[in-house]
């Protein structure tokens, strides 16, 4: 399983009213920090198939959500559960910073 790219017109019904967990990571094409993260994610979209969605959502395409979230830098990859956020990164840390994130909204 991949990760996919979803909009702002998609995002409440695709991550807030999902009855899985999400992991959305908010990202732009000229961001160096966010091209280290897309094989990571795609890499635990694998391992987490059937406990979390992870999506990505590009910022430069889809400005209406990023600021609503208060999403200021990216890669910022926020974890959400039952509507809510749970958890957040910013930055690219690695695939075990993301792996604890995940985490949280599986147990």
């Amino acid at each position: 399983m991949a990760t996919f790219d979803i909009t702002d017109a998609e995002f409440e019904e695709k991550v807030l009213k999902s009855q899985t967990p999400v992991l959305i990571d908010f990202w732009a094409p000229w961001c160096s920090p966010c091209k280290l993260a897309e094989p990571v994610l795609e890499e635990l979209s694998d391992e987490y198939r059937d406990k979390v969605n992870i999506m990505k959502l590009n910022v430069d395409d889809n400005q209406l959500t990023a600021p609503k979230f208060g999403v200021m830098s990216i890669p910022t990859t926020i974890l959400f559960k039952a509507g809510q956020e749970i958890g957040r990164q910013i930055g690219f840390a690695g695939k075990n910073a993301y792996d604890e994130l995940i985490k949280k909204g599986v147990s």
